[in-house]
């Protein structure tokens, strides 16, 4: 089997390993959390025809490789899936919507992406 997909008119094999974390780093991502974080991104990647091939939530950042064809941009992939997860999670734990300081705590902006080629079992080291 070839490790390429199709679509109609294109083989691809777009894998991504993104990595995002919470405002100031804080360590919200334990428990109940951190499994309803990884319910809502395999949900939403699901949505978006996105295979997540490996997913390693920590306490205080998101770890995540996955296939994102080409019709996707990974900004925009980027983006409905945290948005999506924080307005859920937030919806269900309602303490995570304000810090000690009276910020919202869930969602940073930014997150890093890289894509993955020859070095995919360093990359998987590290996660």
């Amino acid at each position: 089997m070839s490790r390429f997909r199709k679509l109609s008119h294109a083989l691809w094999h777009c894998q991504y390993h993104i990595v995002w974390v919470p405002k100031y780093r804080l360590r919200i991502l334990t428990g109940q959390v951190g499994e309803e974080v990884r319910r809502c991104i395999c949900a939403f990647s699901e949505q978006l025809k996105c295979e997540v091939i490996e997913i390693n939530i920590q306490i205080d950042h998101v770890h995540l490789i996955v296939m994102i064809p080409p019709k996707v941009s990974v900004s925009e992939y980027v983006g409905t899936v945290k948005g999506r997860t924080a307005i859920r999670d937030f919806n269900q734990f309602r303490h995570l919507k304000q810090s000690p300081i009276g910020e919202i705590i869930f969602g940073r902006r930014g997150y890093c992406a890289d894509t993955i080629g020859l070095d995919e079992e360093k990359i998987r080291k590290v996660c």
